[in-house]
């Protein structure tokens, strides 16, 4: 990739919670084998995940276009919280991590520091991720309700 993105977009997995390093890394592995297998991806799609154990898991890294968001895709940056998340919220410890994950591209330059936030869903058609993640990532600043269209965000 030549340019930051200008676009974050959040994601749930919708399938099992992980709480412990080993149960986290695991799913990541699960996830990964899904992406690649099951839906012919060459990698996982999500550039990082977050686990409520706290910690960020590295799906494609900063600089390789995730496979995460059909049409936003090149714009943008996906986090993936893993779990199911319409019914309860990620961890405090997960939410902070991915709140000091953006942070962090910010500051390494790897996302423009005028980024919109989304939730999957208001860039596609779905529920992801999930009501209350969703609702959650609403009131983290810079959240956008509606992607415009015609916004390129890899200059």
């Amino acid at each position: 990739m030549t340019s930051s993105p200008l676009q974050v977009v959040i994601h749930h997995s919708a399938g099992a919670t992980c709480s412990t390093q080993s149960t986290c890394s695991a799913q990541v592995r699960n996830i990964q084998s899904y992406h690649m297998d099951g839906r012919g991806y060459s990698d996982i799609g999500y550039n990082f995940l977050v686990g409520n154990d706290g910690n960020v898991y590295e799906g494609r890294g900063w600089d390789r276009r995730g496979a995460h968001a059909l049409n936003v895709n090149s714009e943008s940056i996906g986090i993936c919280f893993m779990g199911d998340f319409t019914g309860q919220k990620p961890t405090a410890a997960a939410i902070a991590a991915a709140k000091s994950l953006i942070s962090c591209g910010v500051s390494l330059g790897k996302i423009r520091s005028a980024y919109s936030l989304y939730g999957h869903r208001d860039v596609g058609s779905t529920a992801c991720p999930g009501n209350l993640l969703y609702d959650d990532v609403k009131s983290w600043g810079r959240y956008v309700r509606n992607r415009p269209m015609g916004v390129v965000g890899w200059g």
